[in-house]
């Protein structure tokens, strides 16, 4: 379906016309990535393919595809990231900030579709190395602080370095199933686990992935990137960039998973994660490093959660993805006003903005009890789902033991992390 490549290529099109006098406007271009939403958004339940050779003689090809994952996180890149370009406009006092912001927002939007769309190894890569190189221009995008240029730094190095990990990790899967095209690769799952070359190749996937998803112990780029554009901090560290890792995990846990290596590396990876991250957090006092080190939290929630390769554990991790993408990327947007009004992100010199920012604290109000887990809203199903999925039956022995546990004292420092933020501000 050509419409599906013409869509992950557009939000990039739209940052060459940045370059045009329709800069002095930025906000047009969040009708594009509101168009492409819509767009996805009526794609449910219609799963459609494009395939181009691009260099036949290396099996590598211009192949995406759109089924139930990729459509979740296209809906997620493209619903958030149209709020975060309406934001960027306001958040800059300078237009020409503005534009440049944008543009590079919307070449990290069309790398994000590439990713989650790419159905061959060599394209994935290439769209999770453009990743990184994008974000590295975000994070650094105020490049005259310091401690803004070395928390860019950081993150490049380290992304960077797991991308070279995940290289040579799809490489391997590739020579072992025989092909780099996702489709040909699945039914293979019993052979590509069997191989001699599996733990290795497993081990340098791994390493992509948690990399890139901030997993203990590479946390600490994501902390240190927060001194970058809240925009930035909004789109990258809570809907897109840091979710890259666990969705290359849902991507290919039909190829890898149902093996020791597999359930026990995610599994406490992940809850290491979970339970460091939230315990950090509570002793941080910038509000938006709060933010940060409880999506290092959660992220570990969502790999531990894909140890298990059941259906339930399924479920509660896209509800899970979905319900952070949207409460997180909400407080990030509250930090980032609370700091443009105020000037401050330190709760210790902050307290009583209800009075003065309603419109900010009813926002943030709501993000928090989604946070927290309280029903009705979103995250309360998200946090269900979690600990009910520890208890699903089927489940290897050490998740329905160690699982449980983890998942309450996890959950209980999200509550804890998430009412902080809002009695503190």
């Amino acid at each position: 379906m050509v419409s599906l490549i013409v869509a992950v290529f557009a939000p990039a099109i739209a940052a060459l016309l940045l370059l045009t006098p329709l800069r002095k406007r930025p906000s047009w271009v969040a009708l594009v990535p509101g168009g492409l939403f819509l767009y996805f958004l009526a794609q449910i339940g219609i799963p459609s393919q494009f395939f181009v050779p691009w260099v036949p003689s290396l099996g590598v090809n211009l192949s995406f595809q759109l089924d139930g994952l990729a459509l979740l996180f296209t809906l997620i890149i493209t619903g958030i990231g149209t709020l975060v370009l309406l934001y960027t406009s306001a958040y800059f006092d300078e237009r020409e900030d503005a534009a440049r912001f944008s543009a590079y927002t919307l070449i990290f939007m069309t790398a994000m579709l590439g990713i989650v769309t790419s159905a061959n190894l060599i394209l994935i890569f290439v769209f999770w190395e453009i990743t990184s190189l994008t974000s590295y221009l975000l994070l650094g995008f105020n490049h005259d602080d310091e401690a803004v240029r070395s928390g860019a730094r950081r993150a490049l190095i380290v992304t960077g370095g797991g991308g070279l990990a995940l290289m040579a990790g799809l490489l391997l899967l590739g020579l072992i199933g025989g092909s780099f095209e996702m489709t040909e690769l699945l039914g293979q799952g019993e052979a590509i686990r069997g191989h001699s070359l599996y733990t290795p190749m497993l081990l340098l996937i791994l390493a992509g992935a948690f990399t890139k998803s901030a997993q203990y112990p590479f946390h600490f780029w994501l902390p240190g990137a927060m001194a970058a554009p809240t925009p930035a901090s909004t789109y990258l560290h809570s809907a897109t960039m840091v979710k890259a890792g666990v969705f290359l995990l849902a991507r290919l846990s039909g190829l890898l998973n149902d093996t020791p290596l597999w359930e026990g590396s995610l599994l406490i990876v992940g809850l290491v994660t979970f339970i460091y991250g939230g315990l950090v957090a509570l002793r941080q006092t910038d509000l938006k490093a709060i933010l940060a080190y409880s999506t290092v939290s959660w992220l570990g929630a969502l790999v531990a959660v894909q140890s298990s390769n059941s259906e339930y554990a399924a479920v509660a991790f896209v509800v899970g993805v979905l319900a952070h993408a949207l409460y997180k990327a909400a407080l990030f947007l509250t930090a980032g006003s609370v700091d443009h009004g105020v000037g401050t992100r330190d709760i210790r010199q902050l307290g009583g903005l209800f009075r003065v920012m309603p419109f900010t604290f009813a926002g943030a109000l709501i993000a928090v009890i989604s946070m927290a887990g309280i029903p009705p809203l979103l995250g309360f199903l998200s946090k269900e789902l979690l600990k009910a999925s520890s208890l699903y039956e089927g489940q290897p022995d050490a998740f329905l033991v160690i699982f449980p546990v983890a998942a309450v004292i996890g959950s209980a420092l999200t509550v804890t992390v998430a009412l902080r933020f809002l009695w503190d501000t």
